[in-house]
């Protein structure tokens, strides 16, 4: 099923608690100077026009990154300080956010000569968009596959540490028993990895199949972490959560606490809880 687009969400509330947590984990990796191969397996588009009418249709970017951002002079923290100099060049002359980039663009920013990025897009349009933005780039490679199947023929990485970020738009009902199996097999192959496992949170909790299909199964130290609106809209989603496999160490003290600045209601007006589904 390929009518998914990324582009009607970008920057909305579960973006920001997703990319958040993807750079958290990358810098913290990088604390020591070995390589790490980095793998997005539903990479969609570097960068979405939050001014495009994708974005204006479904208006989701104003009650996430718009809100952040007029928010940021009380994110003091480093982690998040690195996050809003990322945001300010797509900053337009009205005070908002016109460009948000999407995940390989946040993987990229922060990789080293040693790092890769392989990214994965399977839906045509997309694939090309990030094919043209990938060109030219040193360490990226973009792959037009099922970003699942290609993730596991690409491990164990040559490099010695592994990052990967998934996250489907899970249309699919059968994605959330997909990702738990992906991930059981990778594990498998690479059992060093850090993992992240974007979930949406919604009507019906069809987000506890992947967290019963995980927990039951043989992968630790799982980390989950979750944020929900205290106003839930009419439809869509009413949180947003992480598994992360093999946090760095003290990753969860700090995304609770990047978390926890943007909870206020003249910010993202959440509640996030943090803990582990899996312990080692």
């Amino acid at each position: 099923m390929l009518s998914y687009l990324h582009a009607f969400h970008a920057g909305n509330f579960a973006d920001i608690q997703k990319h958040s947590a993807l750079v958290l984990a990358l810098r913290m990796m990088q604390a020591k100077p070995s390589a790490i191969a980095c793998f997005d397996t539903h990479a969609g588009s570097a960068s979405y026009d939050l001014a495009g009418d994708r974005a204006q249709k479904t208006g989701e970017a104003n009650s996430g990154v718009q809100k952040v951002w007029r928010y940021r002079e009380q994110l003091q923290s480093e982690d998040w300080q690195v996050l809003i100099e990322e945001l300010a060049p797509g900053a337009g002359h009205h005070g908002e956010i016109e460009r948000y980039p999407g995940s390989p663009h946040w993987f990229y920013r922060y990789l080293r000569e040693q790092d890769s990025l392989t990214a994965f897009e399977l839906h045509p349009a997309e694939s090309e968009t990030l094919a043209q933005w990938g060109s030219g780039r040193s360490g990226v490679r973009i792959c037009r596959e099922d970003g699942l199947k290609g993730l596991l023929r690409g491990l164990p990485p040559r490099q010695p540490r592994l990052l990967v970020l998934t996250d489907p738009s899970y249309e699919v009902k059968s994605e959330y028993e997909d990702v738990a199996e992906a991930l059981t097999r990778a594990w498998q192959k690479c059992r060093h990895g850090v993992y992240l496992i974007w979930y949406p949170i919604l009507a019906g909790s069809a987000h506890e199949r992947l967290k019963n299909a995980v927990s039951g199964g043989p992968v630790r130290k799982v980390l989950c972490s979750e944020i929900t609106l205290r106003q839930s809209p009419e439809r869509g989603m009413s949180g947003s959560g992480m598994l992360v496999i093999n946090p760095p160490w003290g990753f969860d003290r700090r995304l609770a606490a990047m978390m926890e600045a943007v909870s206020a209601s003249d910010c993202l007006g959440i509640t996030s809880t943090m803990d582990w589904l899996v312990p080692e």
